[in-house]
């Protein structure tokens, strides 16, 4: 039975945490799964209740996190050592930066016949200066010499690590979408949608805004206030903006919503029952910088949700332009005010948009996301 070791930087809310999880628990049972995982930030919710459905267990190294820490990662790298050889995996497969650098260091000089790694997303733009950045491409390229091979998630993502950022050859990188399980977004959504807009006292002739995330620079909340405020200068359609998630930058943003004079928008913090949410809200928004395959946006078509976003990362690859989604230039502020006031002014053009999101089922089940990676570690296995 081939053992793999599946190695994710930490266990907070995020496209990651599922992709790793549905991994560990769905993958055929020829294999045998040893989840690891980091600790998460002070500032970030905890994903334990996606683990805790799945029954499954990982274990944590506290000394990997989110931040660089000679020390901590040291450890880290010697932790994840004495697992390997403790469980001798096969295959060493690892998910985002931190757990991607020290993760194949360790399998690389444990000598682990096969090691991939999974970029969700990068930090080769709108993260760092100039210096920083170069210096953690240059890391990633030693990184992909290391490994069997690199995962992209999307066609984008695979010319950005190949072609703009030059990662390595286009021929190391193989694509696979993430994969969910997105059942509960297309069931019971009336009952939920009352549930969402009486919980946040959402009138029947009021349309509700979301866009989802954690309060991070690179997801661009404020281009999202600035467009509220146009919006609310532009429409006399009841409208209520809400921000759904948490992070570091929740008191500023805070504040930058009084310095714009916005009543009319609501911070709920995280919440577990996104599926509800989506019921609840009647657009969708992402006003990203950067992004691997936005999850938010999977979630809103499986909810039938018209969506707003900028074109970032694999954007292009899940929305169907035009149809289920407008997509603009990001920090295009006219032009994203612009799109939203579209849905918002137009009924049926949001109930169109709602109906063209459907391709998500599919092309995003974890059954196929299992499938493809079981084929990738068994064609790795029969030519080792």
């Amino acid at each position: 039975m081939p053992k793999v070791l599946r190695i994710i930087n930490r266990f907070n809310i995020g496209g990651p945490t599922y992709n790793a999880a549905y991994l560990s628990k769905y993958l055929p049972e020829e294999f045998e799964t040893l989840l690891v995982g980091g600790q998460i930030d002070a500032s970030e919710d905890s994903s334990d209740f996606i683990l805790n459905k799945l029954d499954l267990n990982p274990i944590i190294i506290p000394e990997m996190r989110r931040e660089i820490g000679f020390n901590d990662d040291r450890k880290a790298y010697k932790k994840i050592k004495d697992i390997i050889a403790e469980f001798q995996p096969d295959i060493v497969h690892t998910h985002a930066s931190k757990a991607g650098a020290i993760g194949r260091l360790a399998a690389y000089k444990m000598k682990v016949p096969l090691i991939y790694h999974t970029f969700h997303g990068h930090v080769f733009h709108s993260y760092f200066g100039k210096t920083k950045t170069t210096a953690y491409k240059n890391i990633e390229r030693y990184l992909a010499k290391k490994s069997t091979h690199i995962i992209a998630i999307s066609e984008i993502q695979k010319k950005e690590l190949a072609l703009d950022h030059k990662i390595c050859k286009p021929e190391k990188i193989k694509i696979i979408p993430l994969g969910f399980d997105l059942e509960r977004f297309r069931t019971d959504k009336e009952v939920k949608r009352k549930a969402f807009r009486d919980k946040w006292n959402i009138k029947d002739d009021e349309l509700a805004i979301g866009i989802i995330g954690r309060l991070v620079p690179i997801k661009n909340h404020k281009f999202f206030f600035d467009v509220a405020k146009k919006v609310n200068e532009s429409t006399a359609m009841k409208v209520k903006f809400f921000v759904v998630g948490d992070g570091e930058l929740r008191d500023e943003l805070k504040n930058y919503v009084n310095k714009l004079a916005l009543s009319n928008v609501v911070f709920t913090s995280w919440i577990t029952d996104i599926d509800v949410v989506n019921a609840g809200l009647d657009i969708i928004c992402l006003t990203s910088l950067n992004e691997g395959t936005p999850v938010s946006l999977i979630e809103a078509q499986a909810s039938g949700k018209p969506i707003v976003t900028t074109d970032v990362g694999g954007v292009k690859n899940i929305v169907n332009i035009g149809r289920s989604a407008f997509c603009v230039t990001k920090n295009d502020k006219e032009g994203f005010a612009n799109n939203l006031l579209t849905l918002i002014e137009s009924q049926s053009l949001r109930e169109q948009f709602a109906t063209q999101g459907a391709h998500v089922f599919e092309t995003f089940h974890y059954q196929r996301l299992a499938n493809d990676i079981s084929n990738l570690y068994l064609d790795g296995l029969s030519q080792k």
